[in-house]
């Protein structure tokens, strides 16, 4: 994954001709009228997401976004397929990180929905990404229990991904999770076996917090859109310090990820990419 280039010109080509400033989340999210999770983002078995290097991408940038699919959260993945998506990824490039691999993640909540975990790829263009934002199944679901299941995104990129940054460059990937909640505080065995396929042990949230940190840089963006996630806030700044960013504004969130991952490869020099050049780009 990840040979393809992201076309700011064809993306809103694209988006022109599929209605996504229009449409409703209803017409674009297809799998909301099934019900159920796109098979090809159903994790059990899954292995491994990659993301590797190549002659398009040889500087290829881990990133993983886990958008929280419940009821109070499920405005964001529409939100970024109208017009998020492209100041996300264009605003990545232009500010001077040339190879960004994203992999979404939809995250629900494993004590109460049906599909608490969906796993896209490792992705750099722009048809591509689109296709694994809108296969996302926005559940809607969550409880009245405790949180939301935040430490699935970390349990999965800590046992289920591998990349060449960090196995050529020692260079953690960056992982961001999104949502108006508290983390739930275990991931038992049981849970792990019945979205994985497989699974021994049971996790608290700290021990798959830590086990991510070991080669992903850990941030929570928490949307301060209720009472809720206010009371939240404490509590994820308590686990995750200045890697909790709070916001009030969702439309915020293309430029706070733009703006973590740039700072982070401010003083890094890439290798340039066959036929490359940013002439794709456009400026926001």
């Amino acid at each position: 994954m990840g040979s393809t280039r992201y076309d700011m010109d064809a993306r809103f080509d694209r988006a022109r001709k599929a209605g996504y400033g229009t449409k409703s989340a209803g017409e674009i999210f297809t799998q909301n009228a099934e019900r159920s999770a796109h098979e090809s983002m159903n994790p059990n078995g899954i292995s491994f997401r990659e993301s590797r290097d190549s002659s398009v991408h040889p500087n290829s940038v881990p990133i993983i976004l886990g958008l929280d699919v419940t009821g109070s959260m499920g405005h964001i993945p529409h939100e970024l397929i109208k017009e998020g998506l492209p100041k996300l990824m264009g605003g990545i490039i232009q500010g001077g990180v040339p190879d960004p691999a994203l992999l979404f993640l939809g995250i629900g909540d494993h004590e109460c929905d049906a599909f608490p975990l969906q796993v896209g790829q490792f992705e750099s263009g722009d048809e591509e990404l689109d296709m694994w934002l809108t296969r996302t199944y926005i559940e809607s679901g969550g409880g009245g229990n405790a949180g939301e299941s935040y430490l699935l995104a970390w349990y999965f990129a800590a046992f289920h991904t591998r990349t060449d940054a960090f196995e050529k460059r020692n260079q953690k990937g960056i992982l961001f999770t999104v949502g108006d909640e508290p983390c739930l505080k275990t991931l038992p065995a049981s849970a792990i076996r019945e979205i994985m396929g497989a699974g021994q042990h049971t996790y608290t949230h700290f021990e798959l917090l830590e086990e991510a940190k070991k080669r992903y840089e850990v941030y929570h963006i928490n949307v301060l859109h209720s009472d809720q996630a206010m009371r939240a806030n404490s509590g994820w700044k308590e686990l995750l310090g200045q890697n909790c960013l709070s916001i009030v504004d969702h439309r915020d969130i293309p430029n706070v990820i733009k703006v973590v991952i740039c700072d982070r490869f401010k003083n890094e020099t890439f290798r340039p990419a066959e036929g490359g050049g940013l002439d794709h780009i456009q400026m926001f």
